[in-house]
């Protein structure tokens, strides 16, 4: 009878065994050569000594001398494992047991001789014995490896000029070594010092800096020797220098490549590497913040994330699990994105405690249930409604969501007591065209006015207003669009050639957040300007340089693919959707930006309402949503926020009211 083997699990066990023993064969193998070749070379080694100790006593010698002097070796290399070194690897700290095994393997054979009565050449004799040894044995190994990389260079069809540090540059060199199947060579490097050009790091010359990237291309060019690549091995090149970089390779048709950190180059893998992140482009120097004062307002305090499945909320929920809090309440009305957070904090942060709150900021009854259970100490506010063509489509569910929704939240958490609360909003909510914006400005006057009665009042609740504009990588954001729109071929869509949007990474986004919440729970500290502004309603804006052309940053994602704008991916232009913006602002046009003491914070100044007139418009509000009165709802918008001007239809809007702030061209 046939017996068909089982399917399934066994035979990838079967395939691991036949893989195992298959290496197993193979070291042998290679153990067993280097036993032999060293063992050769030792024997050799005992003559040669012998002459050069007495060359007068010839040369031929009985057959038991060169058999001793490969014996000795053998067994002085043992300790040592000499037969398992890797000689295409072979370094500094091999050739320090080459030559403690050399003087061990000396010392023995001349022992031997002397018990044999064989008298000593010469009293010299071990240590020019373990001369010739170290030399021999050395000069095998480093033969074979110089060989192994002069392989490696005729092979290498791709040309690589590398742009990094010195020690970095050093690190690929050596991890590009030992990964054969690369087919790479490194024809020079740029590095950040300016006294190094003219030296070389593994016959690979030093060309200049990386400042000089445009002149020593344009050098190799002329004399027919341009890399195929550029690859950039350090974290630090980013930004416009990274861009002044990108253009050059543009203007030469090369291709740039990062190689992954420093501490995943590992002798054992290949070197793979990878795109410039449109992150790297767009990423300024980090800005210090305040972590003292951070784990002082967080650690041990029992803090709420409303909004916690979101691309903001959830890594709030991160850096703050990463300062010790009491608890963490995640309040989300979305089943999977709540499942999400939770899993990353039980994986990354297990033992910072966590609840689970399914509920909606609108929900006036649920909200007060949860606060009055866990009483939080700090609510970051981060539930909202925050796509534009959504809200233009749902007006109503928008209301209630970014307006209502945060009015429950803040009185809510001024009932249970807590410290305070940091809105997110927007720099939408900044000269509005949008409903989205328009109703994050209202959700704004309400938090100043609760805000500065608590201020006024040295008491209660502190509402701080966190503004700030686009965020790589959230939902709705642009570049997952394009990303998502490259991967299909194209084309990407662009609403207005002209049309600018400032950016930020989350962390980046997050940390500030964080820094205005410390700063802005503050006490008062007499005539200082930010708590003088905090005091008459200042909203912190994030310091998110300067504003990027979405036209550009198309073009260069296009690049990033290895790709031709307009040649290999097409970009239409679709024309402003309802309630967009040509230009986004983070300032009022009346209002100055003003500089704060906190790094990466500063202070807007907008209108602001007295209390009871904010609740009463609120109350309103929220009864026209109830009503589903669109009406009404916009002439209340009207009144709290007369700089509204809604672009409904999508029309491009004019520029005489407000100035077009400076723009940042990406390369």
């Amino acid at each position: 009878m046939t017996v068909t083997p089982p399917s399934g699990p066994h035979f990838p066990a079967q395939s691991s065994s036949v893989s195992r023993t298959g290496r197993t064969t193979v070291q042998a193998r290679r153990i067993a050569l280097n036993v032999v070749l060293d063992g050769v070379v030792s024997a050799l080694a005992a003559p040669v000594a012998r002459w050069l100790a007495d060359p007068h006593g010839g040369w031929l010698h009985p057959l038991w001398f060169l058999a001793g002097g490969g014996i000795t070796l053998l067994v002085s290399g043992l300790p040592f494992r000499m037969a398992q070194q890797y000689w295409r690897f072979s370094g500094l700290s091999d050739l320090f047991n080459i030559a403690c095994a050399s003087a061990l393997s000396a010392v023995l054979f001349s022992t031997l001789l002397h018990l044999a009565g064989y008298p000593l050449p010469s009293p010299t004799f071990p240590f020019i014995h373990a001369l010739v040894l170290l030399t021999f044995l050395g000069s095998i190994r480093m033969v074979w490896r110089l060989s192994a990389r002069r392989r490696l260079m005729v092979a290498g069809r791709e040309r690589v000029l590398l742009l990094g540090a010195d020690h970095e540059a050093d690190l690929f060199i050596r991890a590009m070594e030992r990964d054969q199947e690369a087919g790479r060579r490194v024809v020079g490097l740029l590095t950040g010092g300016t006294q190094q050009a003219g030296r070389r790091i593994h016959s690979c010359p030093i060309l200049g800096t990386i400042d000089e990237t445009p002149e020593i291309l344009n050098q190799m060019a002329a004399a027919g020797r341009l890399p195929d690549t550029l690859v950039i091995t350090t974290s630090e090149l980013r930004g416009a220098p990274l861009s002044r970089v990108l253009e050059v390779a543009r203007l030469h048709h090369l291709d740039v490549q990062r190689t992954p950190s420093l501490t995943d180059l590992k002798p054992a893998e290949s070197v793979e590497l990878r795109p410039v992140a449109i992150e790297d482009l767009l990423n300024r120097p980090q800005v210090a913040l305040n972590s003292q004062g951070m784990s002082r307002l967080i650690a041990g305090q029992v803090v709420a994330v409303t909004g916690a499945g979101g691309s903001i909320g959830s890594e709030l929920a991160r850096q703050i699990a990463s300062f010790s809090p009491q608890a963490i309440l995640l309040i989300e009305n979305s089943e999977y994105a709540l499942w999400q957070i939770n899993l990353d904090l039980s994986e990354r942060y297990p033992d910072v405690p966590r609840y689970q709150i399914v509920a909606d900021v609108r929900d006036r009854r649920r909200i007060a249930e949860v606060f009055h259970q866990y009483r939080p100490a700090l609510v970051f506010h981060a539930a909202a409604l925050k796509h534009v063509p959504i809200v233009e489509s749902n007006p109503i569910e928008g209301v209630l969501t970014n307006v209502i929704g945060t009015r429950i939240v803040l009185d809510e958490a001024e009932r249970t007591g807590a410290q305070a609360m940091v809105m997110i909003s927007t720099d939408k909510a900044v000269n509005p065209s949008s409903l989205m914006g328009a109703s994050k400005r209202c959700a704004e006057v309400y938090g100043q006015a609760l805000d500065m009665r608590a201020r006024a009042g040295n008491g209660g609740l502190r509402c701080v207003t966190v503004r700030f504009g686009n965020v790589l990588g959230s939902t709705g954001s642009v570049v997952p669009l394009f990303r998502r729109q490259l991967e299909q071929g194209g084309p990407l869509t662009v609403t207005h050639p002209d049309m600018t949007r400032y950016f930020m990474t989350i962390p980046e986004a997050v940390g500030l957040v964080l820094q205005a919440a410390v700063r802005g729970t503050q006490e008062a500290s007499g005539e200082d300007t930010t708590d003088q502004k905090l005091r008459q309603g200042g909203i912190f804006v994030l310091d998110m340089g300067d504003p990027v052309r979405i036209m550009d940053l198309a073009c260069q994602m296009i690049r990033l693919a290895g790709l031709k704008p307009e040649t290999d991916v097409e970009i239409q232009i679709t024309g402003l959707r309802p309630g967009e913006k040509l230009f986004e602002e983070l300032f009022h046009g009346r209002e100055a930006p003003v500089p704060t003491d906190a790094p990466g914070l500063r202070m807007a100044s907008p209108r602001t309402v007295d209390f009871d007139v904010a609740a009463e418009a609120m109350d309103a509000l929220e009864a026209a949503c109830l009503r589903e009165d669109l009406p009404a709802i916009m002439a209340i918008f009207q009144r709290l926020v007369p700089e509204f001007n809604h672009n409904r239809d999508g029309k491009t809007p004019s520029r005489t009211d407000h100035s077009q702030p400076d723009v940042e061209t990406i390369a």
